[in-house]
């Protein structure tokens, strides 16, 4: 069978056995129906959800005159930016009903909660939020900074031993709000919740406490599940932030389908929010198809996809994403898989983006995974945080959280193949395989697994949301 596979800026075809099975999520096995998707439906059902919170008082009994809000918005990695998306409909609906209740606008900030990703740009801003949010808190919108220590606050440390920061504008609101989204991730399952503050509003010693080895390498984040001290992690750093605020952040997430719109709105105390949302979201999430197990899986990896131009290039985040799938799709993975990834590994870095990522590839080169003894010297290079902070840089911590996860790929399979790689050394580099083409790779796959091999082709793994991959129930 001929399969198009994402290769660098474009596609690239492949010939497998006609054996071959075939998942594209929302289409092989159809996601749950959607809410309707004209903004008054979504308004309407949005408003339903923040005014029936679950284990908290609603924003009308929290608001009030006198009162200061803060809502905290997912920067532009994750969650849509369609004219009907989550973050549009949910901010304008919480803005709405603190207006209603006696919050003066000039006391409601816009905060985006970008963590150690790049600072959210205006232009960026403007499409999350549409022109007229965005021209009416012309002012008031900000992008959450993990190095400005005059806007963070220090917290202490958790019962798990945890140093927690967290950013001023929300410590000192009288009323928290995290919009977010329950949307499949491979750090602890879902986004939105707990997670989001844990990741999006503090300190690169905070996502240090679960973006690492020690945490990222353990048994239960392979396969991925909610069960795991990653989420435990993410749970207790989200809580002690409430208690030291001394309230709870009203949260207001949306279970997205594979296109980024809504199956539903959930809002409230997010301890007891979250597991009334993702029993939602695992319907749409864990996805119970496969009835054998596959040895080998091939998929195409773009330049440019969620964490922005050049991840599909950068051998650091080619690493993180492939083990994204090796996380989500372990479940029905054979003992000794392979995978065929299409990769065109020119060497493009994105400087700009990632400025510490040449120098890190290097020091990987010199000293393997010993380089993670060098992630503070790295995390406080000063030129590093200028980059971040006043250009459009990830942070410099940013690139080890992805290293900590980049090295399950290797963990977790008997050998990955980068296809079409312009310079395979940078592949090789990361312990990964090369080959000129797919029929060459799978011809040597085969060699090594054996000739009736099962095998999965993932067109579009990296252009849908992606689901987590599970053997078919009996």
């Amino acid at each position: 069978m001929n399969v198009t596979l994402e290769y660098g800026d474009g596609f690239l075809d492949a010939v497998l056995p006609d054996t071959t099975d075939v998942f594209v999520p929302g289409e092989t096995v159809p996601d749950p129906p959607c809410l309707p998707q004209d903004w008054d439906s979504l308004y309407a059902a949005t408003l339903e959800s923040i005014r029936n919170p679950i284990g908290m008082p609603a924003l009308k009994e929290l608001a009030g005159p006198g009162k200061t809000a803060c809502i905290v918005i997912p920067d532009i990695v994750k969650g849509g930016v369609q004219e009907t998306s989550h973050r549009k409909v949910a901010v304008k609906a919480c803005v709405d009903e603190l207006l209603a209740n006696g919050v003066r606008k000039e006391d409601i900030l816009l905060l985006f909660s970008n963590g150690l990703h790049p600072r959210t740009p205006k232009e960026e801003m403007r499409e999350i939020l549409g022109e007229t949010l965005y021209s009416s808190f012309s002012g008031q919108i900000l992008t959450h900074d993990s190095e400005d220590y005059d806007h963070l606050v220090d917290l202490g440390t958790t019962v798990g031993g945890d140093h927690v920061f967290l950013n001023k504008y929300v410590f000192d609101a009288d009323i928290p709000i995290l919009i977010g989204h329950a949307q499949g991730n491979p750090y602890g399952s879902y986004s939105g919740g707990y997670k989001h503050c844990a990741t999006g509003i503090t300190h690169w010693k905070s996502i240090g406490a679960h973006h690492v080895p020690a945490v990222m390498h353990r048994p239960d984040v392979v396969p991925v599940s909610t069960h795991s001290l990653m989420r435990e992690k993410f749970d207790q750093q989200g809580m002690h932030m409430e208690e030291k605020m001394g309230k709870k952040f009203f949260c207001c997430d949306a279970v997205l389908d594979t296109k980024s719109r809504q199956i539903a709105v959930y809002s409230g105390y997010a301890k007891e929010m979250q597991p009334v949302a993702w029993k939602l979201a695992d319907q749409r999430t864990y996805v119970h198809w496969a009835e054998k197990k596959y040895d080998i899986v091939v998929f195409g990896m773009p330049r440019s996809f969620h964490y922005g131009p050049g991840m599909g290039t950068n051998p650091i985040q080619m690493l993180q994403a492939l083990s994204a799938q090796v996380i989500r799709h372990r479940r029905i993975l054979s003992d000794h898989c392979i995978f065929i990834v299409p990769s065109i590994c020119d060497g493009w870095l994105n400087d700009e983006r990632w400025p510490y990522a040449r120098d890190l590839f290097e020091k990987f080169k010199e000293v393997g995974w010993d380089v993670f003894s060098y992630a503070e010297e790295f995390a406080t290079d000063p030129d590093y945080i200028k980059e971040y902070r006043f250009g459009r840089a990830y942070h410099p911590f940013h690139g080890f959280s992805m290293l900590s996860c980049g090295k399950l790929a290797l963990d977790h399979t008997d050998g990955i193949y980068i296809v079409g790689a312009e310079k395979p050394e940078i592949a090789e580099a990361m312990g990964l395989k090369t080959a000129g083409t797919v029929e060459a790779a799978l011809a040597e796959a085969l060699q090594q697994v054996g000739p009736e091999a099962n095998i999965l082709a993932l067109p579009r793994t990296y252009t849908t949301a992606a689901v987590h991959l599970c053997m078919k129930k009996n």
